[in-house]
């Protein structure tokens, strides 16, 4: 039977959404690596704004190639750092030249001859460039041991990185992972789509090690399996759309730039070599170009009624990224009262928000957090094709080929967003 709910019921609905500073959500999150940008997109000897869950930073990558996170302001005056100069591995205010490492020790005061350098600290986060993403640690105390991926890493095959800006709450993109039921209708006239996937009676979802593994079994007992990891990871299997490719595997973590805007950063793993895997990156580069009506803006048009989604030019638009900001961002962008009956086919948004509810009131009241962990069993399947990618288990000396996908017009919005850009 159905229930009604209310998704802004005040407790609840505020500790998961906001994720500021100080905030629960925030502070939660902060607990976990998170990616925070692309490594192609930060060159080296330049600083940048980064604005990652509403708190203002200052990325740069030092002349070692080294990526260093730090505070967005110097100690001095407050000016922002990110106008500065990267020196070395350190970086030197634009104002009055003080000079901070990576560390963030303050290591020249050219206009007090550095009298009292050794006492000037920025607050410095821990930072791993892995698989083409910048991952920063953001909690307090040491960071914990940084979570690998080894299947996207050691195997012979292609990694294609394609992420993107949504301009709503993470929180509505993590729920939709876990609702396999809107897929025949959202994305009705895509590949990925066909009858009778989603439907109720056929999905569960059981807590794990990780999180939640999601199933939807098929009336012949063959079962397709995603995995979601605590606290805004998912790992699953998905059709792409290329001829050459049949099902591939990808990583998607939901970052929360503010409140009203985050970041799924992805990747692909595809089990393509040689002149396939050559063919498949032409397609992708023309692809990439042929884009260049940019899904956000499109969203608001048909939202606001000036444009129908039938009339969108496919060709120059990612339409399935389109079709998701429409029914996200149509929720309201973050969390307005709306009223919601749930039924059978909702019980992964039942389970996520059951288990990050539980989590919350431990942390609210300082009791301990479950420790999240993925070993090499937990891992999305799906029935006649499971087990078909070559699974990288680690020492293999094999190293998968990178390729950054994203079309042109999203990297572009994506980098204003990270910048703290909202004109």
């Amino acid at each position: 039977m159905a229930r009604r709910i209310t998704t802004s019921a005040p407790e609840t609905a505020q500790d998961i959404f906001r994720t500021g500073p100080g905030s629960l959500a925030g502070r939660y999150l902060r607990q976990f690596w998170q990616p925070v940008y692309h490594a192609a997109d930060l060159a080296g000897g330049r600083a940048v704004p980064l604005r990652i869950m509403s708190q203002d930073f200052t990325l740069y990558r030092g002349d070692t190639g080294a990526a260093h996170l730090v505070d967005p302001r110097c100690p001095h005056r407050g000016t922002q750092l990110s106008s500065g100069w990267v020196e070395g591995d350190g970086l030197r205010c634009f104002y009055h030249g003080w000079k901070f490492n990576g560390a963030g020790a303050c290591i020249e005061q050219p206009a007090e001859d550095s009298e009292f350098a050794q006492k000037v600290m920025l607050r410095s986060y821990p930072v791993r460039e892995y698989l083409g993403l910048v991952f920063a640690w953001l909690g307090d105390g040491p960071a914990p041991e940084f979570p690998v991926h080894p299947e996207f890493e050691d195997f012979d095959g292609l990694v294609e990185i394609d992420s993107y800006l949504r301009e709503c709450n993470y929180f509505r993109n993590l729920e939709n992972a876990l609702d396999m039921s809107h897929v025949a209708f959202v994305h009705a006239d895509n590949r990925a789509s066909f009858a009778g996937m989603g439907r109720g009676r056929q999905l569960s979802a059981a807590e794990s090690a990780w999180g939640i593994g999601y199933t939807f079994t098929r009336s012949d007992g063959q079962r397709r399996i995603q995995q979601f990891g605590m606290p805004n990871i998912y790992y699953l299997t998905a059709l792409p759309n290329d001829p050459e490719i049949g099902w591939q595997e990808s990583l998607f973590w939901w970052v929360p730039i503010e409140d009203e805007r985050h970041m799924q950063f992805s990747l692909h793993r595809i089990p393509a070599t040689g002149a396939t895997a050559e063919r498949i990156r032409e397609r992708r580069q023309k692809r990439r170009s042929e884009i260049d009506l940019a899904h956000q803006h499109l969203c608001d048009d048909v939202l606001n009624g000036r444009v129908a989604l039938a009339d969108v030019d496919r060709r120059r638009v990612d339409l399935v990224r389109l079709q998701d900001d429409i029914a996200q961002v149509g929720q309201g962008r973050i969390d307005e009262p709306v009223s919601e009956r749930l039924g059978r086919a909702d019980v992964g948004v039942i389970a996520i928000r059951k288990l990050w509810a539980r989590e919350m009131e431990a942390l609210a009241q300082g009791r301990p957090l479950r420790e999240w962990r993925r070993d090499a069993s937990i891992r999305p399947s799906a029935w006649g094709i499971t087990g078909s990618l070559p699974r990288g288990e680690g020492g293999g000396g094999r190293r998968a080929a990178l390729a950054d996908v994203r079309p042109f017009v999203e990297i572009k919005l994506q980098l204003k967003a990270l910048h703290g850009d909202r004109r």
